[in-house]
């Protein structure tokens, strides 16, 4: 068995490492390529893919999986081998129904997008970008009915993201909380003259917030000696092994949140897959678990810390050295209570933690008309801004801040945006249990050290990589499954301690 186990490993080794490529090109489309570059970047992605998918899909994988079955059903279930041929089997059988050619515009169209999505969202001018979106979505039509599905057709979609979540499972969640959300949201209106953020809105040298948003990485566990932060229209990370993951961040010269909390986001997502242990790399195993996990640690290091008073109490003297005329009459509270200001927005990036799971809804909601032929493509921005009015208060004046602020939809990614929320309700849960563990965290946390948490994390949940699904996890390292109640008591006792109700 060990012998078909190595053949195994090879043959994945190789596959990952062309994914890996593909994801170096990606990284460098949204970082530094010209802007002549674009078509030739298309068809680079397009080729890879589809050799990347056709070595998967190869029936030789498919026997060698078959013949160790029977060895990892053997095995405990959280050991390496019997997770590697289980989560191997899982994507293998996925990957076998979607043809190479598919695959391989997908790629094509969705590189493509991009590039006229940034295009068109510089210009704030949906039409430029509308055929590229229907294209996109013609092909992840066509990709969900290849996978199959029995209840929705955003079901296929989503389990690419989150496996094993169920539209109405996510329809449930948000029921859920909107309930909760919507009065919070109301009677925090009713005080919102309690909370000033003025102090955030002047203008703050693009260098230094540069700067000290790295510092801000390092200091919670960022290893920029197997990592680096760029520049690029939308923040992300990505990883090209355990030991060079990347992150980005763009910067506002008038709004100081939005470069800090994007860099301390996009760390969040680093921090996780810096520390997957280095005995899964090059297999399917050195990834986060699911979306909904990996949005847990960057909704985690960016809100539950970042936004935490105890962080602010150690930070805020450092903020006050490099921006002094701008801060230099802010208290650390003051602060506190600033980078918290609960605000109907445009942008979701830059929303509080209490509407920003009202504009996940939205997107869920549109993306399912669209998928379902309720919604044109062309129609997309007035259901956007009709949306947002409905749910928030606001009409967003252009597209730019309106339905052409995320590059998702440019990637083809339909079925993303709920992983957010899933983000943020597992990282409250973990966060009581982590609580638990560690009751000094928030004195931790005030004299900047940050290491016990990150130990903890890795010990109980980035170690594992992939091994385990968000229920598994939830169950796992919490005791109970995937639940709201932990994220609504949080939201409930920090915003009613600043917004005193």
């Amino acid at each position: 068995m060990q012998e078909k186990l190595n053949d195994l490993k090879k043959r994945l080794a190789e596959i990952i490492d062309i994914n890996h490529a593909i994801a170096v090109l990606d990284w460098d489309q949204q970082t530094y390529m010209p802007p002549g570059g674009a078509a030739g970047r298309a068809r680079q992605l397009a080729t890879l893919s589809h050799i990347s998918h056709e070595k998967f899909i190869n029936n030789i994988i498919g026997h060698l999986l078959e013949e160790l079955r029977e060895y990892a059903e053997g095995l405990p279930y959280e050991s390496d081998d019997a997770s590697l041929v289980r989560i191997t089997k899982r994507d293998y059988d996925k990957a076998r129904r979607v043809p190479p050619a598919l695959v391989s515009e997908i790629a094509y169209a969705s590189a493509q997008a991009f590039d006229a999505w940034k295009k068109a969202r510089a210009e704030s001018r949906f039409s430029d970008f509308s055929p590229y979106l229907q294209r996109n979505l013609d092909l992840k039509r066509y990709y969900a009915q290849c996978l199959g599905y029995t209840d929705h057709i955003y079901d296929p979609l989503l389990d690419e993201y989150e496996p094993g979540m169920k539209t109405s499972q996510v329809k449930g969640i948000f029921q859920a909380i909107k309930r909760e959300l919507v009065p919070l949201v109301q009677t925090i209106s009713a005080k919102s003259h309690l909370v000033d953020n003025a102090f955030l809105h002047q203008t703050f040298d693009e260098q230094t917030q540069w700067e000290i948003g790295i510092e801000a990485a390092r200091l919670i566990g960022y290893d920029f000696e197997r990592g680096r932060q760029d520049r690029s229209p939308h923040p992300f990370s990505t990883s090209f092994s355990i030991n060079d993951v990347r992150i980005t961040t763009r910067i506002l010269h008038d709004y100081f949140p939005a470069a800090f909390f994007a860099t301390l986001h996009e760390a969040g997502h680093a921090l996780y897959s810096q520390r997957i242990r280095s005995e899964l790399e090059q297999t399917p195993l050195a990834e986060g678990a699911s979306l909904g996990v990996h949005e847990s640690q960057s909704r985690l290091w960016e809100n539950l810390v970042g936004r935490s008073r105890p962080f602010w109490r150690f930070f805020m003297p450092r903020i006050q050295t490099v921006f002094p005329g701008q801060f230099r009459n802010v208290t650390d509270e003051k602060m506190y209570c600033g980078v918290n200001r609960v605000q109907p927005s445009f942008i979701r990036v830059e929303a509080d933690e209490i509407t920003y799971n009202l504009h996940i809804m939205i997107r869920f909601e549109l993306e399912n008309a669209l998928l379902e032929e309720r919604l044109a493509v062309n129609d997309l921005p007035e259901l956007w801004n009709k949306k947002m009015q409905e749910y928030l208060g606001i009409t967003p004046p252009n597209d730019a801040l309106g339905v052409l602020q995320d590059v998702h939809w440019s990637h083809g990614s339909f079925g993303y945006f709920p992983t957010y929320s899933l983000g943020n309700i597992f990282a409250a849960q973990l966060f009581d249990t982590i609580k638990r563990d560690i009751p000094d965290l928030n004195s931790h946390f005030e004299k900047g050290e940050f290491r016990g948490l990150l130990d903890w994390l890795r010990i109980h949940l980035y170690t594992h990589g992939r091994k385990f699904t968000l229920e598994e996890l939830a169950n796992k390292i919490t005791g109970e499954s995937l639940h709201t109640d932990p994220f609504i008591a949080y939201l409930k006792s920090k915003y009613g301690d600043i917004y005193h109700f």
